[in-house]
């Protein structure tokens, strides 16, 4: 039975012997290291996106109780540090974008793996897709938690024993080891009080500073000499361990970059070295079953040469085609800017011509009149000359 309550959520070695994980057939090596490399990955992405430690040590402690009762098989450990990482920002009072959280681990992952670093478009499916996981994942977490997410960290009680003891200089020292002891299951066997006690021994072997031994020193803390035993030997077993690799044990696709599929040609293996991967024996080049497949895969060969020419030459006359389709648009094209050009100079024409003739008329009237005038000023002079002479 897993007791939960305000301030403690903690196993017996029974049970996590006995964890989901386990029961799917995954070994104590396997989920140790899916462990260690979750909360690598949290960690990490906490420096990442500027968040502070008691962040990152939270979403650490909620990754391990989450795997108390969830299998690594069932629930990708990167898809769930990602909502660690942005449930525990809440918590904390430090919160983060879900979109940055994801950018975070996509980057991440691209390094991790030697991928080119490719900007992950927020309107593409992928994106939508991973953003709709890491809500349905802390939807998870928090009901697996029974909504009781508050997490004692041993770091405050580190500083208050090493004033007691008098040994400032192993606060350093001390809070490294306690940020290290969050990527093992301590968190989930230990009190913080005696998790603390354990690092602050380890800390003053490491520098060789004595500590108070009569009566012992952590009987004031409320810890034993068994758990602080313990702890120096977990923490002593995960310095002896090699840098966490990724073990792919879920079911599905977790990845947080967009892979391109393989192309199933290129991955097609002939029949004799299907069987020689079987059988794990390597076939002579000589052999029949070689021969065989060569002589086998010569007509069909030559069925693909002439499947690619007939292609070929297909597509050639679909390009003559189309370059005889342009052809006859252009000339199409040239010949109705011909037409309008020649309609334009047609007009101009016309319009010039009617200028021409009326200006030819109102010459013409004038003219006319000037000629009428001066008749009318001829008959009135003969006109006076006779009435002179009359006179």
């Amino acid at each position: 039975m897993i007791y939960t309550a305000i301030d403690t959520f903690y196993l017996t070695d029974e049970q996590l012997r006995d964890s989901p994980s386990r029961k799917d057939g995954i070994d104590e090596a396997a989920e140790t290291a899916l462990r260690v490399y979750g909360c690598d990955l949290i960690q990490e992405s906490g420096i990442l996106l500027r968040l502070p430690q008691a962040v990152m040590a939270t979403a650490q402690v909620l990754f391990h109780r989450f795997y108390c009762k969830k299998s690594f098989v069932r629930f990708s450990a990167k898809r769930v540090a990602a909502s660690c990482v942005w449930l525990a920002g809440k918590l904390e009072e430090s919160p983060r974008k879900s979109k940055h959280i994801i950018f975070v681990f996509h980057r991440m992952e691209c390094r991790r793996e030697n991928l080119p670093i490719e900007y992950l478009d927020v309107f593409s499916k992928k994106y939508s897709e991973l953003r709709h996981d890491l809500i349905r994942t802390e939807r998870h977490l928090l009901k697996e938690m029974g909504f009781i997410c508050h997490v004692e960290h041993p770091h405050k009680f580190i500083s208050n024993y090493l004033v007691t003891l008098e040994a400032p200089e192993l606060t350093q020292e001390a809070w490294n080891l306690a940020n290290d002891s969050l990527r093992t299951t301590l968190c989930v066997r230990f009190k913080s009080e005696v998790v603390a006690c354990g690092v602050v021994y380890a800390a003053a072997r490491r520098r060789g500073i004595p500590l108070p031994e009569d009566p012992p020193w952590w009987t004031v803390f409320d810890a034993d000499e068994a758990g602080i035993q313990e702890v120096c030997r977990v923490l002593a077993h995960l310095y002896s361990l090699p840098k966490s690799q990724y073990i792919p044990v879920y079911k599905d696709n977790d990845s947080f970059t967009v892979r391109r599929t393989p192309d199933p040609h290129a991955l097609k293996e002939s029949p004799a070295s299907a069987v020689a991967s079987d059988k794990g024996t390597p076939i002579p080049s000589s052999s029949s079953q070689e021969k065989d497949s060569v002589t086998k895969a010569a007509p069909n060969m030559a069925k693909e040469k002439s499947d690619d020419e007939e292609s070929g030459v297909g597509r050639s006359r679909e390009g003559e085609k189309e370059r005889s389709r342009g052809r006859d648009r252009d000339s199409r094209g040239r010949d109705s800017d011909r037409d309008s050009r020649g309609r334009d100079s047609d007009r101009e024409r016309d319009r010039r011509r009617r200028s021409r003739e009326r200006s030819s008329g109102h010459s013409d009237k004038e003219r006319s009149r000037r000629h009428s005038s001066r008749d009318r000023g001829g008959s009135h002079s003969s006109r006076d000359k006779d009435r002179h002479r009359h006179h």
